[in-house]
């Protein structure tokens, strides 16, 4: 199978745009393919996933190989592809378009290798990835299957020779800002919801944070006020705290929380809400289905990277699932307008599917 045909479905993929919420037009191109290769059970859930079904010759429990749908980039974004030597530019190519086209490499191998493996092999193309989707679309795939799984396998485009064996926790944060508001000039010296919201962002900027266990906090957007030379009565900004310990990410949320609950006085108040929460989780390093993962990059002379992440894994990794990531290619640019792939890579890591889906039914 030339492995062109799997960068050319990548390239297809990343042409439908599909934000977090909106992946319905790459859900259906997706459905569409699975029943083009006569899979069984394809379907469409209640929480937009996209599955279906390559029947195994025996008895033994299911792998689950899933890449997520959705991208970070609006649905007006400029999706044009750009060439080069042994590079693709395009934003969503990589992080996850090159990942949903995996299934299909992988189905294709296995198919010309004439590969028939010993259970179910089920492909999932999820939503809810990305930005506040809060892993919507794994968490209806686990609800879903469980743990009588061999192992949930999640495909990242841009992780090539990485195994993510670990998931980063993450907390997220809507803290919206009220006051009276008023007249720039005639009510000078009234709070302002904006003035007091990036005086917020100062004292969180200057928490103390871990370098390891590595912890992070990050404002990622925020807006307010109504016009120039009006006191802004109301600011919001949404609020990323990340840790591999889920005992400092609890610890760093509740000071986040005396800080904007000291930060209140009259005519100043704040709401929080939380709008995101990603479990941490992990697999042991002894587990045989990392061993087998381990075993296919070797095979190709690869050392692995054992790394920890924020991915669709952090669902069966809280759940104490067998679970792990995988990459596809090299890249860079990930979340932005520059984002490219490598194509040289993608055979590779298309063969590491194959040799992983085959040795961890062994294992």
């Amino acid at each position: 199978m030339p492995i062109q045909s799997v960068i050319e479905l990548a390239i297809s993929i990343q042409q439908i745009p599909a934000p977090t919420f909106e992946e319905a037009a790459r859900a259906q191109f997706i459905l569409e393919m699975f029943q083009q290769e006569a899979l069984l059970d394809p379907q469409v859930d209640s929480a937009g996933n996209v599955l279906a079904r390559l029947p195994g010759q025996g008895k033994a429990p299911p792998l689950i190989v899933s890449a997520h749908l959705d991208t970070v980039f609006p649905a007006e974004t400029d999706l044009t592809i750009r060439r080069e030597p042994g590079r693709i530019y395009g934003p969503g190519l990589g992080d996850n378009s090159l990942g949903v086209a995996g299934l299909f490499g992988l189905l294709w191998n296995l198919r010309e290798q004439q590969i028939r493996l010993p259970g179910d092999l089920w492909l999932v193309a999820n939503t809810g990835e990305e930005g506040l989707g809060d892993l919507k679309g794994m968490k209806a795939i686990c609800e879903r299957f469980g743990p009588n799984v061999l192992a949930y396998l999640v495909l990242e485009g841009m992780a090539y020779g990485h195994i993510y064996h670990k998931a980063i926790g993450v907390r997220r944060y809507k803290i919206t800002a009220h006051t009276g508001g008023g007249h720039s000039w005639t009510d000078y010296g009234r709070p302002s919801a904006i003035h007091e919201l990036s005086q917020l962002i100062t004292q969180l900027s200057h928490l103390k944070l871990p370098g390891t266990p590595r912890t992070t906090i990050n404002v990622g957007r925020m807006s307010g006020g109504t016009s120039i030379n009006t006191i802004a009565a109301l600011a919001w900004m949404e609020l990323d705290l990340r840790s591999e310990s889920t005992e400092i990410l609890t610890h760093l949320a509740q000071d986040v929380e005396k800080i904007i609950e000291a930060a209140a006085r009259p005519g100043i108040s704040f709401q929080v809400e939380i709008i995101g929460q990603r479990p941490a989780g992990e697999i042991a390093i002894s587990h045989p289905i990392l061993q087998a993962a381990q075993k296919t990059l070797y095979t190709q002379g690869i050392e692995p990277g054992l790394t920890s992440g924020s991915t669709d894994a952090n669902i069966p990794f809280s759940l104490s699932y067998p679970a792990l990531v995988l990459g596809l290619t090299h890249g860079g640019g990930a979340h932005t307008i520059r984002e490219y792939i490598q194509t040289e890579p993608v055979e590779n890591g298309i063969q590491q599917l194959v040799d992983f889906a085959r040795i961890a039914f062994l294992t």
